[in-house]
């Protein structure tokens, strides 16, 4: 029994690793060390297997690792027949030509938000947005669509967690979230980056149930919050439509 559990435990410890990689392309044993709350010494071994068996590539000249080539080999055996990320892809490019800024898609995990697509603008400034991120779901507009829309008891766990930062209000966050249930959409003008607005409206399944966040963002030099009260339909128009193409 002990054996089985500690085996458990160095897969969880290997997984946890390589989503170290969801926040840098390459990382330091430190900095994965660092990440995780383990000695150096059990990431090394760790280390050494994943790079055994081609899950990560170490370069001997910075002395960093970086993913390898069996990670692309597992995800090209992906199904994307309902992966939303690919099917909805092409609405987004649409998307992103009738209004000229980057669109990205997000869902969310537990406590978080993660961008699962992107379609960058093709402007010379422009708002750059990197799939796999995860943000945090007390600021920002695609936060807050997320939640205004999710259930209620989903809500009051989001807002309840112990990481809750004690410098969001959580009373004025939750009238945020009923402004944004009777307008459909929410706006965030540098709440998380600076420099940088937005607009997100909530994509809906078949269900009524919200199944991702669709945004519009780019610098605020750009996009005044008229701008992105005006993008608000066209958001719409299109979350509507993707809710059907994820239904069908």
């Amino acid at each position: 029994m002990e054996d089985r559990k500690l085996t458990v435990r160095a897969v969880e410890r290997a997984l946890d690793i390589l989503m170290c990689f969801t926040k840098g392309s390459e990382l330091a044993l430190t900095e994965i060390a660092s990440q995780i709350g383990l000695h150096k010494s059990t990431v090394h071994r760790l280390m050494t297997t994943l790079e055994d068996r081609g899950f990560v590539v170490r370069d001997s000249r910075s002395d960093k690792y970086r993913l390898g080539l069996k990670i692309w080999e597992l995800s090209t055996h992906l199904s994307h027949s309902d992966d939303p990320a690919v099917l909805l892809l092409p609405a987004m490019e649409s998307l992103r030509d009738r209004l000229g800024e980057t669109v990205s898609l997000y869902l969310r995990d537990g406590g978080e938000r993660i961008r699962i697509q992107a379609v960058q603008s093709n402007q010379a400034i422009r708002r750059v947005a990197q799939v796999g991120a995860r943000l945090p779901l007390y600021v920002g507009a695609s936060s807050k669509v997320l939640v205004a829309f999710a259930a209620e008891s989903d809500q009051e766990e989001i807002l309840n967690a112990a990481d809750w930062p004690d410098t969001v209000d959580k009373d004025t966050y939750r009238a945020q979230l009923a402004d944004i249930m009777e307008q459909g959409y929410a706006i965030s003008i540098e709440e998380r980056e600076p420099g940088a607005v937005a607009v997100s409206v909530p994509v809906m399944d078949h269900n009524g149930r919200i199944a991702a966040a669709l945004s519009v963002s780019g610098p605020v030099s750009r996009l005044s919050a008229e701008t992105l009260r005006d993008f608000a339909p066209v958001l719409k128009e299109s979350a509507r439509d993707m809710g059907l193409m994820i239904s069908s």
